[in-house]
């Protein structure tokens, strides 16, 4: 049981041991989970529990020397999770059924969420034992679909108090039992306002007033100290460009919420009205991260707008290479939408690290990103789905590197403070301490 031993460090008496129940980790397109566990780490006892196996597939080098730090489940433990299940219904048949009914017996958006929740039911009967065996004390699964299944399967034959957490795409479309779970939970976390205030009014209010707010940390490395500018002062009145061509930079999954057309659309009006730029345009996944056809998409779409010459797809970026794109690029973009299913995004992480690298931001009104992309003042904002104003807002930026400097100095401050990493940490870790003294006290009265 090496692997689910929490940090040999000593902690003070009294912290709760918590165990974090993921699909994988790390995994390259959730480095804020990573930033999170790592930062937990050295506040709390904590341990980390796959219900996969291991996917490194571009994984920085800190997240792979990182790695090894979980108990990974997947393939390799089939039998022993199977084993488990049988073990439980043998002792427990009324309660494994009804776990199981509660866990699978929904009506599932996709044969592929049928069988995560399923597979997640039978971890969440191994993990019960495994929580006994390394004194765990609370169970946290920070996406609320099969990990919140296993930890609340866990939870219910434990007894220990589960938490949760939801985010924009999680709540439109929902899952079936996305109002129980949150019933269920002990608190929820938001790391958002907007999905804060959407996570209290879901369906019948069942996550009101136990619902804690904690942003996202930065999870690349600090990005070099601003330099001051070393060209002439531009004369009052005057607006000086940013030199040519200018380089345009998004990143991203690409999903539906990204709006990554609407972005090549905007490209094909700057084209048409003569400036000279670059885009790139990183990122993928399609089928292989259960995301559809949006990488054909883009590349179809790229070939009908003829912007073959301009736009380059370099396709998914490891976690190391990051800085060095934020870097040698002029104006970052993030046109996200909200899809006609009702998904979307909360605040894109890379948007984060695009303001916390000094880089002016354009983006569009949904959801969260009003949140820190705060139109004239740390960024511009247009409407989403708007190709006219997001091509107007991107030209602006390219016509005035001063007004471009004056929002990315802005962006940047306010990256730094709202996504700090140690004080995000320790205030998650005192929710979970808060919260575990408050089940202790409720369940010694």
């Amino acid at each position: 049981m090496s692997q689910t031993a929490a940090e040999s460090r000593p902690f003070p008496e009294g912290l709760p041991h918590i165990a974090y129940v993921l699909l994988w980790y790390p995994l390259f397109t959730q480095p804020f989970i990573f930033r999170e566990v790592e930062g937990l780490r050295r506040l709390l006892p904590l341990s980390v529990f796959t219900l996969y196996g291991r996917n490194l597939r571009q994984c920085s080098t800190e997240m792979r020397a990182a790695a090894g730090r979980s108990y990974v489940l997947g393939a390799r433990r089939l039998f022993p999770v199977l084993g488990e299940v049988l073990r439980q219904t043998l002792l427990h048949p009324r309660r494994t059924w009804k776990l199981l009914r509660r866990s699978v017996c929904r009506r599932w958006q996709s044969w592929e969420t049928l069988g995560e929740n399923f597979w997640a039911f039978c971890v969440g009967l191994y993990l019960g034992r495994l929580f006994q065996d390394a004194g765990i004390d609370m169970i946290y699964a920070p996406w609320p679909r099969g990990t919140a299944t296993a930890a609340w399967v866990a939870a219910s034959i434990t007894g220990l108090p589960f938490a949760t957490a939801a985010r924009g795409d999680n709540l439109a479309p929902a899952d079936p039992d996305l109002g129980d779970k949150l019933e269920a939970a002990f608190f929820i976390r938001a790391n958002n306002a907007a999905d804060l205030a959407r996570i209290e009014a879901f369906d019948q209010g069942q996550a009101s007033g136990k619902v804690a707010l904690v942003y996202n940390s930065l999870t690349l490395p600090p990005a070099p100290p601003e330099s001051a500018p070393t060209d002439e002062p531009t004369p009052p009145g005057a607006v000086r460009p940013m030199p040519r061509p200018v380089r345009l930079l998004a990143l991203g999954r690409f999903d539906v919420t990204k709006g990554f057309d609407v972005l090549l659309r905007a490209c094909a009006l700057l084209r048409d009205r003569g400036l000279d730029f670059t885009l790139t345009l990183a990122g993928g996944g399609g089928a292989v991260m259960g995301l559809g056809r949006m990488s054909a998409q883009i590349v179809q779409l790229r070939k009908e707008l003829a912007l073959e010459s301009r736009v380059n797809l370099p396709g998914l970026i490891s976690h190391n290479d990051l800085p060095h794109i934020l870097e040698s690029h002029d104006i970052f973009a993030a046109p996200c939408i909200v899809h006609k299913s009702g998904r979307r995004d909360g605040i894109p992480n890379t948007v984060i690290e695009a303001l916390a690298y000094g880089l002016p931001v354009v983006s569009t009104t949904v959801n969260a990103l009003p949140e820190v992309v705060r139109d004239g003042e740390t960024g511009l904002a247009v409407p989403p789905g708007d190709a006219p104003a997001l091509a107007e807002a991107l030209a602006r930026l390219a016509d005035d590197a001063d007004l471009a400097r004056r929002l990315a100095r802005n962006g940047r401050r306010l990256a730094e403070e709202m996504f700090d990493p140690e004080r995000n940490s320790r205030r998650l870790a005192d929710i979970f301490i808060t919260y575990y003294q408050k089940w202790r006290q409720s369940c010694a009265a």
